[in-house]
């Protein structure tokens, strides 16, 4: 199964992104959807998860400003980007989680100029 994660790009301080994250093909047996980034020099860390519960969890730095949502039966999961700073510009990666493995897409950049 491949993750193709999209909508990263430039984008002024700010400015808002919608990122997307699809399948390759279904995935069953979901346990929860999220975004990482991981900025030059740093590691990579966690944006925003979503459980079957729906709910979503965010990073404290992102708190107000992300919002995750996501299909399970459609394998989509989306991060709504508003109100981006320079420090979100990262390499942001969709991840899925099932009972018995993870699966990672390949990032897409997002890059937040002051």
């Amino acid at each position: 199964v491949q993750l193709q994660a999209s909508g990263g790009g430039l984008v002024q301080a700010g400015g808002s992104l919608r990122l997307s994250c699809t399948t390759s093909r279904r995935i069953f047996n979901i346990n929860a959807m999220g975004w990482y980034r991981q900025a030059p020099g740093k590691q990579r860390e966690l944006v925003a998860i979503i459980t079957n519960g729906g709910n979503g969890n965010y990073a404290d730095s992102v708190k107000g400003r992300f919002t995750i949502s996501g299909d399970n039966a459609k394998n989509t999961v989306y991060l709504q980007m508003n109100s981006l700073k320079p420090d979100d510009t990262a390499v942001y990666y969709c991840k899925i989680t099932t009972i018995v493995a993870d699966y990672w897409g390949k990032g897409t950049l997002v890059t937040v100029s002051s």
